[in-house]
C-alpha cells in the first residue's frame, strides 16, 4: 500500500493498525521535511474479515447475516419513528425464528430421526453398532432403552450447538463491539439530515448485542426443552399413567410457554440505542435469563428421563407442527415487514431505492429461505442416510423420515431453479443486446483509433457485465416473491394431505405422480448437495485468492453492519475499524493541528466516510475524501437509503473540505455518487477511460489491460485529483498527511487508508 518494503507500525495490534514508511517514522520530529509533501499512512483490517480456514464456518451463519442487513435495510422516512420501531421489532423477532429453526433442525436429527425413529427400529440400530445401547431389542431393555432417556441424552447435541453459538457471540463481542468510541463525538449536535453514522454510540453495541445473545440462547434451551418435554407429556396425558408425571408435564409446559413470553417481551422492549454511547449491562437479563433457560432445560430431562416401561416409539415426533409453525410465522412477519417498509418510504420517496423501500422484506425472505434450506438440507441427508436405500415417506420404509413438510419444501426447489434459470437467461438477453449498444460507444470514445472488432467486443462485454449490478433488485425481489409463494404451496400441501409429495400423489395421473416423485428426490438431494458446496466453498474462499475475493465483496458488505437483529451473526468489523480510524485522525489532528486527506477503494471508501462521519464538525472541516471503485451510492445509497441516502451523502459533502470520487464504466462495483456541487465542486470525476489506450501507442506499447475494479491508480487521474486536493489543504499544512496509495499485496486486502487506501 505504501510502495516501499520498509514499513513500521505506528500504533495498533496485529488484527489492525497504522503503518508508515520507515523513513517517514518520525516525521513529526522533522516537521521541515514535510513542509511540502505529505506523510503516508496506512491502516490495514485485513485481520478483521480474513483469518485461517477455521472462518469458513462463518459461512454456516449466513442466515443470521442476512436477517442483520434486513434492518439496515429500511427505507428513509420522516416523522414515522413508532413505524420505525415496529420495523426493527418485527426484523428482531424473524431473527429469532432463524434461531429456533436451527435448533429445532439439530433436535430433528438427534432426537427424532436418531434417538427417536432409528434408536427405535431394530433394523436400523443393528447396523449402527454405535446406537446398539439405546435399542431397546440390542441393548436388551439397557436403562438408556428408554425413548424418554433416549431423547434426554440426544438434546445433549442442540443444546451444546446452542451453547457453541453463545461462545462464538461472546467472544466476538469481546473482540469487536467493545471497542470504545472516540469521546469527542458526544458533543456532537443533532441534525436530521446527518446519517445515523454519525451518532455516538452507533458503532458501540456491546449492551445491546449481550442482551440480544442472552434471548436468542434462552430460546435456544427453551426449544431443545420443549423438544423434550412435549414429547414425555403427551405420553403420560395419553397413557393415563401417575398423576404426578401428568401434572408435573403439564407445569413444565406452562414454564415453556412463559419462558418463550418472556424471550419475546426481552426482546421487543428495547432497540439499539446510538444517540449517546450506552455502557449499560442489564446483568439482571444477560446473566439471569440464559441460565434460567439452562434450569428449566436440566428439569425437563429429569421429566423426560423418569422409568416409564410402557412407553414405546413409534412414528414421529411433532416435527411437522413445530416446522410448519415457524414457517407460517416466518411468512406473516415477512408480510407485516413488507407493510411497515411501504408505509416508511411512501412516506419519503426516494428515487432510486431498491424495490421501491421493500429491499428489506425481500432481504428477510431469502434470510428464512437459506435457514431452511440448509436445516432442511441436513435433515434430508440424515434421514437418507439413516433408512438406506428407502424413500422417505414410503410404506415400505424402515424409517417415517423428516417431517412431511420439509419434504414439500425440498420438492419446491426445482421448481426455484427453474425461476432462477429463466431470469438468468432473461438477464443475459439484456445483456447482449447491452453490449451491441456498448460497442458504439466505445468506438465513440476512441476517436482515431483503427477499430478492431474482438477488442471492441471485449470492451463492451466488460462493461455490459458491470451493469448487471443495477439489475440485482429485480432478481432479489422476483426471487424473494416466487419463494414466499412456493413456501405457501409447501405448507398448504404438508397440512392438507399429511405425506410426503410423492406419496400424495400416488393416485393421480402417471405423469403428475411420477413428477411429484422426481421433484421431491431431487430438490432433497439439491438441498443437500447445496448444503455441502456451501460449505466447501466457503473453505475454498480462505485457500484461494479468487475465490476469496468473490465472496469477499458481499462477506464485507454483511459485516459492515453491527450485529442489530442477530447476535448469531458473524461480528461487524466496522464497529473496531471505524473507531480505530477516528481515534487516529481526531488524535493526529489535535496533536499537529495539521489538516488530512482520506483515501477509500470500494468497502474502504465506505469506511472512510464512517470515519468522516464520527469526527467533530471542527476536525471534519479540515478532512479531504479520496474515494475510488466506491459503492457508496451504487449498492448502499440504493440499499441502505435512511443511512447512505442523497439527504446523509449531501450532508457529508457539506461538512468535509473537499471530496472526489473516481469511477469507470468497467467496474461492476463502484459508481458515481450523483452530487452535482450542491455545497461545493461536484464530487464526481467524468468517468475514467478503461483500458487507458484502444490500441498500441507510445505510451501503451502493449495492450493496455482492462482494470474493472482495480489499480485505480494506473490511470493518471488519479494523481492529478490527489495533488488537487492536497493542494487545496496545503496553504493551512504545517504538517502534512496526505494519499500517497499503491495497489495493496494480496495479505492487503480490506485495508484502509487514514492516508493510504483500501481494497474490500
Amino acid at each position: 500500500m505504501l510502495g516501499d518494503p520498509r514499513t513500521v507500525r505506528i500504533t495498533g495490534d496485529d488484527t489492525a493498525a497504522i503503518y508508515r514508511r520507515t523513513d517517514d517514522a518520525d516525521a513529526e520530529q522533522r516537521p521541515e521535511d514535510y513542509r511540502d509533501k505529505p506523510v503516508a499512512e496506512a491502516y490495514v483490517w485485513c485481520g478483521l474479515t480474513s483469518g485461517n480456514g477455521a472462518r469458513a464456518l462463518w459461512l454456516l451463519l449466513l442466515p443470521f447475516m442476512v436477517a442483520n442487513l434486513a434492518h439496515w435495510m429500511r427505507p428513509s422516512s420522516r416523522g414515522r419513528r413508532r413505524t420505525i420501531r415496529v420495523y426493527g421489532v418485527l426484523v428482531r423477532l424473524l431473527g429469532l425464528t432463524l434461531t429456533v429453526l436451527l435448533v429445532a433442525a439439530a433436535c430433528e436429527v438427534a432426537l427424532d430421526l436418531t434417538a427417536w425413529q432409528c434408536a427405535g427400529t431394530p433394523s436400523c440400530a443393528d447396523d449402527r453398532a454405535w446406537l446398539g445401547f439405546l435399542s431397546p431389542e440390542v441393548s436388551g431393555g439397557g436403562w438408556w432403552s428408554q425413548p424418554g432417556r433416549r431423547l434426554a441424552l440426544a438434546a445433549l447435541v442442540p443444546a451444546a450447538l446452542t451453547g457453541l453459538l453463545w461462545y462464538l457471540s461472546h467472544r466476538t463481542w469481546s473482540a469487536y463491539e467493545s471497542a470504545q468510541p472516540y469521546p469527542q463525538q458526544q458533543e456532537q449536535e443533532e441534525d436530521t439530515h446527518r446519517s445515523a453514522l454519525s451518532r455516538p454510540g452507533f458503532w458501540y453495541g456491546r449492551p445491546f448485542v449481550a442482551r440480544l445473545r442472552a434471548a436468542h440462547t434462552a430460546a435456544g434451551l427453551l426449544t431443545v426443552a420443549a423438544a423434550v418435554a412435549t414429547s414425555a407429556a403427551r405420553h403420560d396425558r395419553a397413557a393415563g399413567g401417575l398423576a404426578l408425571l401428568d401434572g408435573a408435564g403439564r407445569v413444565l409446559e406452562g414454564v415453556l410457554i412463559a419462558g418463550g413470553l418472556i424471550v419475546v417481551y426481552v426482546l421487543c422492549r428495547r432497540g439499539r440505542k446510538d444517540t449517546t454511547v450506552d455502557a449499560h449491562l442489564d446483568r439482571m437479563v444477560v446473566t439471569v435469563l440464559p441460565l434460567a433457560s439452562l434450569a428449566v432445560l436440566a428439569l425437563c430431562l429429569l421429566y423426560a428421563g423418569w422409568d416409564r416401561p410402557d412407553w414405546v416409539s413409534s412414528g414421529r415426533l411433532p416435527g411437522d407442527q413445530t416446522f410448519g409453525g415457524i414457517t407460517l410465522v416466518q411468512g406473516l412477519l415477512v408480510l407485516a415487514l413488507a407493510v411497515a417498509a411501504t408505509v416508511l418510504y411512501r412516506s419519503d420517496p426516494l428515487s432510486g431505492t431498491a424495490l421501491r423501500g421493500l429491499g428489506g422484506p425481500c432481504v428477510a425472505m431469502l434470510a428464512c429461505a437459506l435457514g431452511g434450506v440448509m436445516s432442511g438440507g441436513v435433515a434430508q441427508r440424515v434421514g437418507d442416510w439413516l433408512d438406506g436405500s428407502a424413500t422417505p415417506g414410503d410404506t415400505d420404509a424402515p424409517l417415517p423420515g423428516p417431517p412431511v413438510l420439509l419434504s414439500w419444501q425440498a420438492a419446491m426447489i426445482p421448481l426455484l431453479l427453474v425461476v432462477v434459470l429463466l431470469l438468468v437467461l432473461l438477464f443475459g438477453v439484456r445483456t447482449l443486446r447491452r453490449r451491441r449498444l456498448e460497442q458504439a460507444r466505445v468506438e465513440r470514445e476512441y476517436p482515431g483509433e483503427r477499430p478492431h472488432e474482438s477488442r471492441t467486443r471485449k470492451i463492451a462485454r466488460v462493461r455490459a457485465t458491470a451493469a448487471l449490478t443495477d439489475s440485482a433488485p429485480v432478481l432479489i425481489g422476483c426471487v424473494a416473491a416466487i419463494t414466499l409463494l412456493l413456501g405457501a404451496g409447501a405448507l398448504t400441501g404438508a397440512w392438507m394431505t399429511g405425506e410426503v409429495p410423492g406419496v400424495a400423489a400416488a393416485g393421480a395421473p402417471g405423469f403428475i405422480g411420477g413428477a411429484a416423485q422426481t421433484a421431491q428426490a431431487l430438490g432433497s438431494w439439491l438441498i443437500g448437495f447445496g448444503f455441502i458446496l456451501f460449505v466447501t466453498w466457503g473453505r475454498r474462499a480462505y485457500r484461494d485468492a479468487s475465490a476469496r475475493r468473490t465472496i469477499g465483496i458481499l462477506w464485507d458488505v454483511g459485516t459492515f453492519w453491527p450485529r442489530a437483529a442477530h447476535p448469531f451473526a458473524p461480528p461487524c468489523y466496522a464497529e473496531r475499524a471505524v473507531p480505530d480510524l477516528t481515534w487516529r485522525m481526531a488524535t493526529w489532528t489535535q496533536k499537529t493541528e495539521g489538516r488530512l486527506i482520506i483515501s477509500g477503494h470500494s468497502q474502504g471508501s465506505v469506511l472512510a466516510a464512517a470515519a468522516a462521519w464520527q469526527l467533530s464538525p471542527a476536525v471534519r472541516k479540515g478532512v479531504g475524501l479520496l474515494t475510488y471503485g466506491s459503492p457508496l451510492q451504487r449498492l448502499y445509497g440504493r440499499w441502505f437509503p435512511a443511512h447512505f441516502g442523497p439527504a446523509a451523502l449531501t450532508a457529508l459533502h457539506r461538512e468535509v473540505d473537499c471530496w472526489r470520487n473516481l469511477h469507470r464504466p468497467t467496474d461492476p462495483i463502484g459508481g458515481p455518487i450523483g452530487l452535482e456541487g450542491e455545497c461545493g465542486p461536484a464530487v464526481d470525476h467524468p468517468p475514467l477511460k478503461d483500458p487507458l489506450a484502444y490500441g498500441r501507442t507510445q505510451t501503451h506499447p502493449l495492450p493496455a489491460p482492462i482494470l474493472g475494479h482495480s489499480e485505480y491508480q494506473a490511470d493518471p487521474a488519479f494523481d492529478e485529483e490527489r495533488e488537487e486536493l492536497l493542494q487545496r489543504l496545503r496553504p493551512a499544512v504545517t504538517r502534512g498527511l496526505g494519499a500517497v496509495p499503491s495497489q495493496p499485496g494480496p495479505d492487503s486486502e480490506g485495508s484502509q487508508g487514514s492516508s493510504g487506501r483500501s481494497s474490500g
